[in-house]
């Protein structure tokens, strides 16, 4: 008997009773339990321990945020791709080159627990299901070996939809699988929307209406968005769906209800993944402002603010820790104690050298298999001081701010004979991008102090982000204001004692801008001004002792609480489930 087709678009009062009558009929689910967890869905998972190399922030948010479930015993469930090839960067002659190497679950610790299947283009693709278990959390992967590497073609590209319904039909199959039901589903990115439309046809094929069951969907989705720079956005045409969505679907309706989604032909998944989520978040105080998303009726979408945080155990360094739980910073869950600020007090300018010490040997123990693009193992000693930039290599980000005025950077530098090391991934693919950091090294390389002084380390990951976390003296993060959605690179270096040199943007923004080395101005000619003066200011504060304390502590005080990760998911918890 085929399924009746139901719609109600939600235009008039009558409608709008229909869906609290709705939400009054149907049982929502309140608790989280072993059998129905925390399920959360990502793209991307930067999580080398465990075998799984992402491509940047949203990766590692991804790894930190387990972790941390993991540690406060939440029933939590990761659902992500495993890609079987990673992409390393290297450098020849000035040039960013991309090579692939094959990677084996196997070899990492996970196990294949069965095989699902999906449709696409009138076939059926086998997706193997693997996972590995912790104790109170898990990483459940979809892989195959065609799947190829992350983010592998264009955004709208046919691989890239495949990759994103094998995880969402795919991942919700083998969630069933393991005999498991979602309490939640976060959406980390509209990659994962296809999660919450698997759940929908789940619910309308088992019997329910399908009115209550956009309804059930819409309340247990969170859709969370982490970029303002839409790299993620995605656009597909109708024609694709045909190939690779709508033979997943089961119900009419749900078939249906999606095909009137699409507008000259195509379709936007942030639009449909607005609809599917009830829930939504963006990743700092200014995001959640600024966000800028509206319904199908128009209406401007309202995000609730739940600023990114960091696992602290796993990257601040161990010393650090120490003295944060010695001195009852931090509780034991690792979030500020109600007086922490009182607490920090006790911090010393011996505390900082010390473990600022420590921090270099770990930064040196790394450089040594790290040679900057001239081949040199570089090895620093406690003395030398080192300004880094370690984040993606794009434009909004401004890598190469600092190199405008090249002889005002020299000039900088050789007063204190300091160091800038310059890391992140650039996209593959960007040439524009490729194209300035040649540039920069081409300049860098004319000037016959910058070249011992300046240093461009390829193929940024985990490892060499935690080394100058913990390894340098100050740190450049200057997005284009209103154009970072958070960061968390910065939050390693405040945790870090690194003195932080930043324009007023994404998590930043969360806290004052007289607690770090505020970068402003009307224009960027000012803001250049501006870093340059706050580069010189930074080396002075490391040259007195009474500075030093003042900035660190300074810096800890307004961001501890921002950037702890018990935080951040206390704060999921607190909105997905109010009490």
């Amino acid at each position: 008997m085929e399924e009746e087709y139901i719609y109600h678009p939600l235009e008039n009062i009558e409608d709008v009773d229909l869906f609290y009558e709705a939400v009054e009929r149907q049982h929502l689910t309140k608790a989280i339990s072993d059998e129905r967890p925390y399920t959360y869905w990502t793209i991307e998972l930067y999580d080398q321990k465990n075998g799984i190399r992402g491509g940047g922030g949203l990766g590692i948010l991804a790894a930190d945020t387990r972790r941390v479930a993991e540690k406060l015993g939440i029933p939590f469930v990761l659902i992500t791709p495993f890609y079987p090839y990673e992409t390393r960067q290297v450098i020849k002659d000035g040039q960013v080159f991309d090579e692939y190497l094959p990677v084996d679950y196997h070899d990492f610790g996970f196990r294949k627990v069965d095989t699902v299947v999906i449709k696409c283009c009138g076939d059926i693709c086998k997706l193997d299901v693997i996972e590995k278990k912790f104790n109170h959390t898990r990483i459940l992967a979809i892989t195959e070996p065609n799947f190829r590497e992350l983010y592998a073609d264009a955004s709208g590209s046919d691989h890239r939809l495949y990759q994103e319904v094998s995880l969402g039909f795919g991942g919700y199959v083998a969630l069933k699988l393991i005999g498991l039901k979602p309490a939640i589903i976060q959406l980390n990115e509209v990659a994962t929307f296809f999660a919450a439309l698997a759940r929908l046809d789940e619910l309308v094929r088992n019997g329910m209406d399908f009115y209550e069951a956009v309804v059930y969907t819409r309340k247990h989705t969170l859709y969370t968005n982490h970029t303002l720079v839409q790299a993620a956005e995605a656009e597909f045409s109708y024609e694709q769906f045909e190939r690779y969505v709508f033979p997943n679907l089961k119900s009419k309706a749900v078939k249906r209800w999606l095909s009137e989604k699409f507008e000259d032909g195509r379709i936007k998944l942030s639009s449909i993944t607005i609809e599917i989520a009830e829930l939504k978040s963006g990743v700092s105080k200014l995001h959640a402002r600024v966000a800028n998303y509206h319904d199908v009726a128009g209406n401007k979408v309202k995000f609730r603010a739940i600023t990114n945080g960091i696992d602290m155990d796993t990257w601040v360094l161990p010393e650090i820790m120490r003295y944060y739980h010695d001195t009852e910073v931090l509780d034991d869950v690792n979030l500020p104690t109600i007086n922490y600020a009182e607490r920090l007090e006790s911090l010393t300018v011996e505390d900082i050298v010390r473990c600022k010490n420590r921090g270099r040997e770990v930064l040196n123990e790394t450089l040594r298999n790290r040679p900057d693009h001239h081949g040199k193992i570089l090895n620093f000693s406690e003395d030398d001081f080192i300004f880094d930039f370690k984040r993606r290599f794009v434009d909004y980000k401004r890598p190469d701010l600092p190199f405008r005025d090249i002889m005002r950077l020299r000039s900088i530098l050789e007063e204190r004979g300091a160091h800038y090391i310059l890391t992140g991934r650039v996209h593959t693919g960007d040439q524009r991008m490729s194209g300035i950091l040649a540039d920069i090294l081409r300049r860098v390389e004319a000037d016959d102090y910058l070249r011992e002084h300046v240093h461009y380390i390829a193929d940024y990951d985990e490892n060499l982000a935690y080394a100058l976390s913990v390894g340098s003296n100050a740190a450049v993060n200057v997005p284009i204001v209103g154009l970072e959605a958070c960061g968390t690179s910065w939050m390693k270096d405040v945790a870090n004692f690194n003195v932080l040199i930043s324009t007023h943007d994404g998590g930043v923004a969360d806290g004052s801008v007289n607690s770090y080395l505020n970068v402003g101005g009307s224009d960027e000619s000012e803001e250049l001004n501006m870093l340059y003066q706050r580069m010189e200011e930074a080396i002075s504060i490391w040259q007195n002792d009474f500075d030093l304390e003042a900035a660190i502590r300074s810096q800890l005080i307004e961001f501890l609480p921002v950037i702890s990760g018990t935080r951040m998911l206390r704060d999921y918890l607190d909105f997905l489930f109010p009490v």
